[in-house]
């Protein structure tokens, strides 16, 4: 019998079923650090990080021998007694149910031997990585809109009726939503329309909000509710929406060209998108330029007390997610 045949079968009697070598290497989801560059991770607030892998890619294309990892979080504290860090003993880890506390610097460091062949002789080679881990949360969707309606004058009481008319219809379109209107505002302004003179026209402005009274109950126990809430502001703005196309239909199909005396001006509806952060997070396109459209947590010496969309300087702060400057 050949020498590697008996090898072989010595070692699937001591071994019993094999392993795939490639298979975790091939598994998506991983990020590999760069040696001599932090790698900036960000993960959604309550949920779990991605697999941090103490390894570039390129030496996990390769042999390890003795294969050490030693990780480091935030403040330079040890990964040990925590329950919602998990490290496997081929130095992967991950966070569970990431909170802003946990945003910071996570640094690993790959320990491992080279042998020459000649001699046997063995050196211990070190790698460090570091992995700059950030909450995030989705901003908060609102919505300003504009509508433009004829009117006999832009005096009288009639203008004024009809905007609260308005404003009525539109909360009692979205009220199921826990969404309303709000910053309501109007202006009379003359126009000079082709063909004709100057006509009076009612420029009418408001904001559609998610936050109506009694808005959190509408969140199925979630935690910050920002995948309900934008999820009813975008059913909001589709039925307001609709709402005017029909306005315009129905003038253009029903009144042979009688037309009301006050009535929606056909295009004019327009719509603009205002995101807003949480307190404790922001908005910074340069710094987070793989996250720009996220509200990323406000990190050290920065902090955030309402829902604006920046983080502002505060240079006591120590801590990430911070809401105000002592």
């Amino acid at each position: 019998m050949r020498a590697w045949v008996l090898l072989s079968a010595v070692l699937w009697y001591f071994t019993g079923v094999g392993w795939n070598r490639n298979s975790e290497r091939t598994e998506k989801g991983f990020i590999y650090g760069k040696p001599g560059h932090p790698v900036k991770v960000y993960v959604k607030l309550h949920h779990n990080s991605p697999v941090l892998v103490c390894m570039d890619l390129k030496r996990a294309e390769k042999e390890t021998v003795d294969p050490t990892y030693l990780w480091v979080g935030p403040n330079e504290k040890p990964l040990t007694g925590n329950n919602r860090i998990n490290i496997t003993k081929t130095g992967k880890l991950m966070v569970k149910d990431f909170l802003e506390p946990l945003s910071g610097l996570y640094t690993c460091t790959l320990s491992y031997k080279t042998i020459k062949a000649e001699t046997q002789e063995e050196k211990v080679v070190k790698q460090r990585y570091d992995f700059m881990i950030f909450a995030y949360r989705e901003p908060d969707y609102s919505y300003q809109m504009a509508v433009r309606f004829t009117t006999k004058s832009c005096v009288g009481k009639y203008n004024d009726m009809l905007f609260r008319v308005l404003k009525k219809i539109l909360d009692n379109l979205i009220s199921d939503l826990s969404c309303h209107i709000i910053e309501p505002s109007y202006k009379c302004h003359f126009v000079k329309v082709p063909k004709h003179g100057l006509l009076p026209e009612l420029f009418i402005a408001f904001e559609v909000n998610p936050f109506a009274p009694g808005w959190k109950g509408k969140c199925n126990e979630s935690v910050d509710c920002e995948d309900t809430t934008n999820h009813n502001i975008l059913q909001a703005r589709n039925r307001i929406e609709e709402f005017f196309r029909s306005q315009a239909y129905i003038f253009n199909h029903d009144f042979n060209k009688t037309l009301p005396a006050m009535h929606f001006v056909d295009h004019s509806f327009q719509i603009v998108r205002i995101d807003s952060c949480r307190p404790g997070f922001g908005k910074n396109e340069g710094l987070h330029s793989n996250c720009a459209t996220c509200c990323v947590v406000c990190g050290p010496g920065t902090f955030s007390p309402d829902v604006d969309v920046t983080c502002q300087t505060c240079v006591s702060i120590q801590i990430y997610g911070a809401k105000s400057c002592p």
